[in-house]
């Protein structure tokens, strides 16, 4: 009985060590694309074209704190001359035509904060080829600013909605619920400081997405498609036995604008000072195992 015994341990353990090898090679044989995001205030500041841009005179702007993001779209191009959906599209979020015209769905949208991973598909779904670009259309950005009422400093929350177009039911914005129920274009926002909640939305076509294909492959205003190239190009062989890490590094360098009513370079809303631009300011994608 002992014999029987011994022998009966014996074989588990070789199964398990068996099975545990199947899963290894398993693993190196089905290899990721792992998306990442991370937001840099030491980034260039870029305008609408991919060039550096400067805060223009009667603005002012600070660098946010921000704590997560949402996206909806993110696609790879081969070339400055491909079209924008004619690319290798890798994640396209959901959408809805419950407050009327088509808009990105808000309550199911996908979310991660600074350098906590946003997508992993299998490399397989990916084909195989050289991509010199990323564009990645924005929808959401949350995080804290500074501002100034009566003298003193604070800080508060804003969530602020660069996506074409957003159906939202309601949000969580620092513990407050703000209900909508409808559609918003490209520059809704909110903003929570102290239990205090107030929203608004900024002009039209304010909302700066940069793209360095300006000329070759334009956006459509108000779609938030902020497009960055691959330094050294980014080539998926299809023979790939590791994951593939892309970072999405986003410059927040001096995003939050407003207009000045006092000179001072402080946020002062009780002031009349007006948001005018949310947008993001650039995009480097970095490449890593």
């Amino acid at each position: 009985m002992k014999t029987l015994n011994l022998f009966t341990c014996l074989m588990c353990l070789l199964l398990f060590a068996c099975s545990e090898d199947n899963d290894d090679n398993q693993q190196a044989n089905n290899p990721n694309l792992v998306i990442k995001l991370k937001f840099d205030p030491n980034q260039e500041r870029l305008n609408n074209i991919g060039e550096p841009a400067t805060i223009p005179s009667g603005n002012a702007a600070q660098s946010p704190n921000v704590n997560r993001m949402s996206a909806n779209y993110i696609e790879l191009a081969p070339g400055a001359f491909t079209a924008l959906g004619d690319g290798e599209v890798i994640f396209s979020g959901d959408e809805t035509t419950a407050g009327g015209n088509n808009a990105i769905n808000f309550q199911n949208a996908q979310f991660a904060g600074d350098n906590e991973t946003f997508l992993t598909i299998p490399l397989s779904d990916v084909t195989a080829g050289t991509y010199e670009w990323v564009r990645v259309s924005l929808a959401y950005q949350e995080g804290e600013i500074d501002f100034l009422l009566n003298g003193t400093d604070y800080t508060g929350t804003l969530g602020s909605f660069v996506g074409y177009n957003t159906y939202i039911t309601s949000f969580d914005l620092n513990g407050e619920t703000i209900d909508v129920n409808g559609n918003r274009l490209q520059g809704f926002w909110a903003f929570e400081a102290e239990g205090f909640v107030t929203q608004g939305q900024a002009p039209e076509g304010a909302t700066t997405v940069p793209n360095p294909l300006f000329d070759s492959s334009p956006i459509p205003q108000g779609s938030c498609v902020v497009t960055g190239e691959f330094e050294n190009g980014f080539t998926i062989t299809g023979n790939e036995t590791q994951d593939i890490v892309v970072t999405l590094s986003f410059s927040i360098n001096n995003s939050f604008e407003w207009t000045e009513v006092n000179a001072d370079g402080k946020y002062e809303p009780s002031a009349g000072e007006q948001v005018v631009d949310m947008g993001l300011r650039g995009l480097i994608p970095m490449v890593s195992n």
